[in-house]
């Protein structure tokens, strides 16, 4: 192979090079942008615990489970920007699906309420569960369990 060939096969793997890492930048750049944030929720009167992903752009993705049954998960999507609040859907294990509303407190915090076909929703992302409380509907006669506890209905 003379220089030529050399220098140009060199170039090319290099160009070939800057590209795949151009290719990988946004999947970074987005990761480091995300916000992940516990979510509460009240399904029907069950406890569901899990966590929120929300990125720059207001698009984001939840992820919760049945805090007494974590087969029975729910993953969803969600859109939100700080004048309109936010919407989202999400699908369950059990086949159950959801709808969803919500307004922020601030770009990491919020609540919201939905319906799914298990029945009524209300959450709180962000939030602690002392701090939670105050947006969500507990089953009559339920309150969370102590802090420093694992999270919990108990009963009142």
């Amino acid at each position: 192979m003379n220089n030529k060939a050399l220098r140009t096969l060199l170039l090319r793997s290099i160009a070939a090079g800057i590209g795949l890492a151009a290719a990988q930048a946004p999947a970074v750049a987005s990761d480091f942008l995300a916000a992940t944030r516990p979510v509460i929720a009240i399904v029907n009167g069950e406890l569901f615990v899990g966590e929120a992903i929300g990125h720059l752009d207001g698009a984001g993705t939840i992820a919760m489970h049945a805090q007494l049954n974590p087969s029975l998960t729910c993953v969803g999507e969600f859109t939100s920007s700080a004048k309109e609040g936010g919407h989202g859907n999400m699908r369950c294990s059990d086949g159950a699906i959801a709808s969803f509303q919500f307004q922020r407190l601030n770009i990491y915090r919020g609540y919201g309420a939905g319906d799914t076909t298990r029945g009524a929703m209300s959450f709180a992302y962000g939030l602690s569960s002392e701090e939670a409380v105050h947006y969500l509907k507990l089953p009559g006669g339920k309150k969370f369990s102590p802090p420093g506890t694992e999270l919990t209905l108990v009963d009142q």
